[in-house]
């Protein structure tokens, strides 16, 4: 059996939900998820232990050790060393508190440290749910690329371009193997950018474009001020925090809103296109170190198309794939 193992309980209604510790073939919680668990007060689940040790039923020695716990308060991780108590004294207590809940914790203690044994693993229920979801994103995506596919008559490079962005997908998912349900949204994005786009800065920007496509005036030409919106929503902020907090996020979510909201009379996915790279390379994440582009040009013009044919509600699912594939780990 390997120490530091976290298991997920969850009583037969649902109700309770708590992270459990494995080590030396034993379960440990703390005075909190005791508390937690039988539903009751610490000043009673207290008056239980000290009865228990009183009585001489279950030594302390045996039935107590110190975990060390991280807490976050306010901006600072705080690292304590909590009492936790093994599966004898938590049996002792259900049996005083709450026999039901005692028995439901029993059965499944016990089914978990004979799996552990026995098969050498335990299933943890709540990381197998969020693999399923990561494969469902997965699936989404797919099911995305098929509809450019039914919507549109593509080049071989857009076509090129859509199998090169699922290709790339799955490998940043990383499923089978490294995935990590916290590395996506902690190690893999740029907290802060080295320049912040703004209204002007961005005309500027389209109007070199607009030169460079022969000087349209429809091309680039606003409708409405739904271009305004999009930029502000990028640097939107709730209580004091950006909504959109990571470069790579900020740069999906202008990529997408420009697309979808269709600010311009001509353009808009060029526009869309050019100013996503424009912006990328402005906070120094359009290249690799050996100078070779972090999205190539046909796999560019492939999620511009998926985005453009995306639904509403898709929205999420086509946010994640663009960051994932201009992320720290591609």
């Amino acid at each position: 059996m390997k120490d530091n193992q976290i298991l997920i309980y969850q009583d037969a209604e649902g109700g309770v939900s708590i992270d459990v510790k494995l080590e030396e073939e034993t379960i440990w919680l703390s005075m909190a998820q005791i508390v937690e668990l039988f539903n009751s007060s610490k000043s009673n689940i207290n008056d239980h232990i000290r009865n228990i040790y009183k009585s001489n039923e279950l030594e302390r020695k045996a039935t107590v050790r110190n975990f060390q716990t991280v807490r976050n308060e306010g901006k600072r991780a705080i690292t304590r060393e909590l009492e936790h108590y093994n599966l004898d004294m938590i049996i002792s207590i259900g049996y005083r508190v709450n026999s039901i809940r005692g028995t439901q914790f029993r059965v499944w203690a016990n089914t978990v440290i004979k799996d552990y044994l026995i098969k050498g693993y335990a299933i943890n229920k709540k990381r197998f749910q969020e693999q399923s979801a990561q494969l469902d994103e997965l699936k989404q995506t797919v099911k995305l690329l098929g509809n450019v596919i039914e919507s549109q008559e593509l080049n071989t490079e857009e076509a090129t371009g859509l199998l090169k962005v699922i290709t790339d997908y799955t490998y940043a998912l990383d499923l089978l193997d490294q995935y990590d349900h916290n590395r996506l949204k902690i190690s893999s994005i740029t907290s802060e950018g080295i320049f912040e786009i703004s209204y002007q800065t961005a005309k500027d920007a389209i109007e070199g474009l607009r030169n460079k496509f022969g000087g349209s005036k429809l091309f680039g030409n606003e409708k409405d001020h739904s271009f305004r919106g999009a930029l502000a929503a990028i640097y939107q902020t709730f209580d004091g925090k950006y909504l959109y907090p990571s470069v790579e996020e900020k740069a999906a979510n202008l990529l997408y809103f420009v697309i979808k909201d269709h600010s311009f009379s001509d353009g808009n996915k060029r526009i869309a296109a050019f100013l996503f790279v424009w912006f990328m390379e402005k906070n120094d994440l359009l290249y690799h170190k050996d100078g070779t582009k972090k999205i190539a040009d046909n796999a560019l013009v492939a999620l511009t198309l998926m985005i453009a044919e995306s639904k509403p509600d898709e929205k999420d699912v086509m946010i994640k794939v663009v960051v994932n594939l201009i992320n720290l780990r591609n």
